[in-house]
């Protein structure tokens, strides 16, 4: 048995996972997120640990004989928050988090102070980063970053409780812009820029490696064996990943979430930053993985649901697929920057707009046009993408791929086969799992294994570049972009 644990932005998710690949039990705990100011986004650290105990107490109750036989727990976590502790670990300030928007200045003299950021990170430095988060600290409290003796991501912090022990994967350290992302190490020049060293830095270790053990008065707690080992485990993408076996070079996924995301795995370090794609190491060793990132996926549906008034989510694709081929010919075009945007164009100021407007146009029209926009900025970001082997196809996830239509209408946009899998609502705590059990020993091609498929959605139509509507739809962004404020 092996116990995953999953730190996202607005919930904790425990899940335990038999040898036989059987999901035993799933618990929730809920977080929230608090906004003290414009574009701020803080979470407590402590609220993090007494979801911890929820989910556990729950799984306590009524799985205790599972949780008895736990040979390894793996973590995964949202990305990119900054937990600032001092010398006896002691929490400073609220964390902050990786949608948090306060460092844009900080990033611009990061990337003046280290020219060659982009190339040693293989990534921009953009405020969702944690290196731009202690730039800015240092400028405007600076007392609490003089006080800072070391920085961990959220998952990090969650070890520390559980193990005593400071340490963090590649993965997730990748979103530091702090490490030298081709080289798996610490980057001493990045750390200086930013006023630190690495002894600011939890040690570094593979997802699938034992990253430490678990305390005797936390296993007693719940009734786990003192010493269970503690995976490095992932972030977010990385492990959920893991979790759908996406774990070889032309292997991928495409998240419907509320943000989108693009994400394909390598078998070498390939930065693009010029496109603003991410490239991060992998949750296991020497591999990696490119994610091309938009920030508005099926939030701009329920932007457009909300406008016009449809009952929910699903009515609004409803009538969206109910549009003859001449209305959809017609439909006004979308482009989705309802917050911007991030990859390819790296443009916080990129703004939504329909476009094409007449009379002949209702809520269905509008609502197809919203649904083609989103596919054409997610395909926008899959065309910056390379592997080193053919892609045959990709999983898609997340809320809209709940959706056969949308599901059907990305694979026509991308010309590639899509297929959905059982049990992809587990996502990353499927993944800190399986890097629980590779940490125990279980090799990658027994653990590491795709779920079986639960549908499959091939091209029935040409791929978006054959279009007539996405030149229109690339064409009208580049008219439109000195236009945004």
């Amino acid at each position: 048995m092996y116990l995953g644990l999953d730190l996202g932005t607005s919930e904790l998710k425990a899940l335990l996972l038999a040898d036989d690949h059987r999901v035993i039990a799933v618990a929730h705990a809920p977080l929230t997120v608090h906004n003290p100011q414009p574009l701020w986004a803080e979470q407590d650290p402590h609220s993090w640990w007494q979801a911890l105990e929820s989910v556990m107490n729950q799984l306590a109750t009524s799985h205790r004989t599972a949780l008895s036989a736990v040979r390894a727990i793996g973590l995964s976590g949202q990305m990119h928050g900054a937990v600032l502790l001092d010398a006896a670990n002691k929490v400073l300030r609220p964390a902050i988090l990786w949608n948090d928007g306060r460092s844009g200045a900080a990033c611009v003299a990061l990337m003046q102070a280290v020219p060659d950021l982009a190339e040693i990170t293989g990534n921009l430095a953009m405020p969702g980063f944690t290196a731009p988060k202690l730039w800015w600290l240092r400028e405007n409290e600076p007392e609490i970053f003089r006080q800072t003796a070391r920085v961990l991501l959220p998952k990090d912090y969650l070890r520390l409780l559980l193990t005593g022990e400071a340490v963090t994967d590649c993965s997730d350290a990748s979103g530091t812009l702090w490490l030298d992302v081709g080289a798996r190490r610490w980057s001493d020049k990045l750390l200086a820029a930013c006023g630190l060293n690495e002894s600011h830095m939890p040690r570094l270790v593979e997802g699938s490696e034992v990253s430490a053990s678990l305390s005797a008065t936390v296993a007693a707690r719940w009734g786990l064996r003192t010493g269970l080992p503690v995976a490095g485990g992932g972030g977010d993408n990385a492990a959920s990943a893991v979790g759908m076996g996406v774990v070889s070079a032309g292997q991928g996924f495409v998240s419907l979430g509320t943000s989108g995301v693009v994400f394909l795995a390598t078998n070498s370090f390939r930065p693009n930053p010029a496109q603003a794609v991410h490239a991060f190491c992998h949750a296991l060793p020497q591999r990696w993985h490119q994610m091309s990132v938009m920030l508005s996926a099926a939030s701009a549906v329920s932007w457009a649901t909300k406008l016009l008034r449809f009952d929910n989510e699903a009515a609004l694709l409803q009538a969206a697929a109910q549009l003859s081929p001449c209305e959809r010919a017609t439909a006004p075009l979308f482009l989705p920057y309802l917050s911007g945007e991030r990859s390819p164009h790296n443009n916080p100021q990129a703004q939504g707009v329909l476009f094409g407007l007449t009379h002949a146009h209702h809520a269905a029209t509008i609502a197809y046009a919203v649904v083609e926009g989103v596919n054409f900025g997610l395909y926008d970001g899959w065309r910056t993408l390379a592997t080193d082997q053919p892609v045959r196809a990709l999983s898609v996830v997340g809320g809209g791929a709940r959706s056969a239509w949308w599901s059907q209408e990305l694979a026509n946009t991308f010309g590639v086969p899509l297929v959905t899998q059982e049990g992809g609502a587990t996502g990353g705590a499927l993944g800190a799992a399986r890097l629980a059990w590779l940490a125990d020993g279980g090799t990658e091609a027994h653990v590491c294994l795709s779920p079986p498929v639960a549908q499959r959605f091939e091209p029935a139509a040409p791929g978006a570049a054959e279009t007539e509507r996405y030149p229109r739809f690339k064409a009208l962004y580049t008219s439109l972009r000195s236009s945004f404020m």
